[in-house]
């Protein structure tokens, strides 16, 4: 028998280190050739790493969140022959649990740790020792399934048993005499905590939106549009040629605005690299729609919305959500949006402050339609009525260059006719 020693691959792209977003096996798993093992995380997508062998795994050599190097070593997994690792040692070995309650206070350490989760509930924070997490109070683990069944926060007991240790009895104690009528009946007392371990995408979302209000000047403008007639032309569409080219929703139509408001807008669909002080208009609109996604806000791009007719866009959004929401999407399908536009749909609210997508300069928020009574030619009539909340980088956009951007926007939608001259 011998190891084999898997180390972070070379994802390209430039990238010299990627986080450890979660283990799918762990020590002792048998694992298959071509068997996903881990999955990682670079800038701009989620990478499975598959292994290149079949055996037994030996050691992980990180835990979920951690940051490693490109070629740092990822697993060792026991193979039959001589594998491609001779030495003795391992860098990351298998840890021997210790007393019950050391198992119960304390992470398991990276080589014995169970697939990941997203939520951590435990005391010490990934990867550190429990030393560095707040102290806990003495008890057995039978001890503390009897105080969080009777909702008793542990910190709260002073222990009679040695060090401190706190026993049944003291609990017995703290039950006959500080329960009040009031507590009784108004439930038990919550003192329970959760800790939650911010990696993989959470981390990465984190990261962009504090790079983008520290350093993009932003500041939103919100106007109403009213969009009875476009929910009246979507609907003969549909009517017309849903059954054979598929049901739009608003949103190809939005898409569509934009792109036509775009043209006399340059300044709009650009990026600024903030660095060498230059910003780059592009002629091609590729339109970010921002997904929401089981692991948090995700962003695809619709490439060349100027040259696709509503149908195309329509498929595109719904290929792109499931690529995201299911994880699926390819690196270079969530990079290089000159432009994003981002719906809550029904919860849009009345209005939002839609953070930028750094490099780009804009961002249009679409909020709920309502229906509203509203002046009409000086007779009450009631409308369909959206607001649109979009941001802009005020370093490079002009708040009347954006003004008129959005106010072209609004006109396009009012008189969807225009959409199409």
């Amino acid at each position: 028998m011998g190891t084999h020693v898997i180390r972070m691959p070379d994802i390209g792209e430039g990238i010299a280190q990627v986080e450890l977003v979660e283990w799918f096996v762990k020590v002792g798993d048998a694992v298959s050739e071509d068997q996903v093992l881990a999955d990682v995380m670079t800038d701009k997508a989620t990478v499975e790493i598959p292994s290149s062998v079949a055996g037994t795994v030996v050691a992980l050599g990180g835990v979920p969140g951690e940051v490693m190097a490109v070629g740092a070593e990822l697993i060792r997994i026991e193979v039959q022959g001589s594998g491609n690792h001779h030495q003795a040692d391992m860098s990351v070995v298998a840890a021997e649990p210790d007393e019950a309650d050391a198992i119960a206070d304390v992470h398991p350490t990276p080589s014995t740790a169970p697939p990941a989760r997203a939520e951590v509930k435990a005391t010490a924070a990934p990867g550190k020792p429990a030393c560095e997490a707040s102290a806990r109070p003495l008890a057995s683990p039978a001890v503390r399934q009897r105080a969080r069944d009777e909702g008793i926060d542990l910190a709260l007991l002073r222990g009679t048993g040695p060090a401190g240790r706190i026993r049944h009895a003291d609990l017995d104690a703290f039950l006959s005499g500080s329960r009040t009528p009031q507590a009784a009946a108004t439930g038990a007392l919550r003192t329970d905590e959760e800790r939650i371990a911010v990696i993989g995408l959470r981390r990465k979302i984190a990261q962009r939106m504090q790079e983008a209000t520290r350093q993009v000047a932003h500041f939103s403008y919100v106007e109403e549009i009213d969009v009875t007639a476009l929910l009246s032309l979507r609907a003969d569409l549909n009517a017309q040629f849903g059954d054979t080219r598929g049901k739009l929703t608003l949103l190809p139509l939005l898409i569509r605005a934009l792109v036509v408001a775009l043209r006399d807008f340059p300044q709009i669909n650009a990026h600024y690299d903030d660095q060498q002080q230059v910003v780059t208009r592009y002629g091609a609109v590729h339109v970010g729609i921002a997904t929401q996604s089981d692991n948090g806000l995700m962003v695809p791009v619709l490439r060349h919305a100027e040259a696709a007719d509503l149908w195309f866009t329509a498929g595109e959004i719904n290929r792109l959500a499931h690529a995201a929401r299911s994880g699926k999407a390819a690196r270079n399908e969530l990079s290089g949006s000159t432009i994003t536009l981002t719906s809550l749909g029904a919860l849009g609210g009345i209005a939002s402050t839609p953070v930028i997508n750094r490099p780009e300069v804009a961002i249009v928020g679409v909020n709920r339609v309502v229906e509203r009574p509203m002046v009409v030619n000086g007779q009450i009539a009631i409308r369909q009525m959206m607001n649109l909340s979009s941001s802009f980088d005020h370093r490079v956009v002009d708040g009347m260059d954006a003004a008129r951007f959005i106010q072209a926007v609004k006109r396009l939608l009012e008189q969807p006719a225009m959409l199409f001259v």
